[in-house]
């Protein structure tokens, strides 16, 4: 059963776009991510111009992020004093970003500049991720004793410091404006809610609990992803509400799911999987770019 998309100006089967959707809302109840590197390359492999999947595919990770961050509120796992300032650093990084795509989509440099970003990025950050999830599971299984140490680094030093009661920090405010600020142009060039970035960075620059990082994460890219929409929209016409609403529908389902999955895993274990995917993500992205396409030539 196809639908037709009167933005993307693309006929779509309405089942695969269900499931995107709901695979996409598992992932963020799961790790604490809006899901739009997923489903974002995967809007660009079922057709949708990639100027429409970046602005549209904000609107189903806002979906999602909140119902995953209800459940999370209900847990008592939001750290809302950490959230809000994120949010700060958020908010003026989507306004840069959308400037960014904008600029981008006069030269007709879009589709190559975001493939590029998401295949450096994923990279990057699945690498790194792997490497230390695998290594905290192999410390795990051995006998040894572990040593529990609290060392500081460079953050602790900074000015403006506050105390996080729910994630048991005192640290300076500047290291999280400057994750929410990155975050946030990710999120209007990209398409993305940024959990990809923000979660290692929360828990390995910041120190905050991996249990306290998934809510907390779902909290800001809630309205950091809203903002990127809303500006996207009034400045370069590229979301699909239709799109969105068949996104959406099937992403609150699919959040619900991922957060009770995830409860059931321990934190390396979740930390791991999340490196997998983006890993996956990254080498069908970055084969994309250096295989030889089907057709050289096409006619739209």
């Amino acid at each position: 059963m196809h639908i037709y998309f009167p933005v993307a100006e693309v006929s779509v089967n309405l089942f695969l776009l269900l499931g995107l959707g709901g695979i996409v809302g598992v992932l963020s109840g799961m790790f604490g991510v809006g899901g739009g590197f997923i489903l974002t390359p995967l809007l660009f492999m079922v057709g949708i111009p990639p100027a429409v999947a970046v602005a549209t595919g904000s609107n189903q990770i806002v979906a999602s992020s909140l119902s995953g961050v209800l459940a999370h509120f209900k847990r008592k796992t939001v750290d809302l004093k950490m959230g809000l300032i994120l949010l700060i650093g958020g908010l003026a990084g989507a306004m840069v970003g959308v400037r960014i795509f904008s600029y981008l989509k006069e030269l007709g440099q879009v589709d190559l500049f975001v493939t590029l970003t998401y295949v450096v990025f994923l990279g990057l950050i699945g690498g790194l991720m792997f490497v230390e999830s695998l290594n905290a599971i192999l410390k795990s299984r051995s006998n040894k004793p572990r040593k529990k140490t609290k060392h500081h680094t460079w953050i602790h030093g900074l000015p403006f410091k506050t105390r996080f009661r729910t994630s048991k920090l005192y640290i300076s405010v500047i290291p999280p404006i400057l994750v929410g600020f990155l975050v946030g142009i990710l999120s209007a060039v990209m398409g993305v809610g940024g959990g990809f970035i923000m979660v290692p960075a929360m828990i390995y620059i910041l120190g905050m609990p991996t249990k306290v990082v998934v809510g907390t994460s779902l909290f800001q890219i809630i309205f950091v992803a809203a903002f990127a929409t809303l500006m996207h929209a009034m400045e370069n016409f590229t979301v699909d509400a239709l799109l969105a609403l068949v996104l959406i529908l099937s992403g609150v389902i699919g959040a619900q799911i991922g957060t009770k999955l995830g409860l059931k895993l321990k934190a390396e274990q979740l930390r791991i999987l999340l490196a997998l995917m983006v890993l996956a993500m990254c080498f069908k992205l970055g084969l994309g770019l250096v295989l030889t396409p089907g057709e050289l030539f096409s006619v739209s």
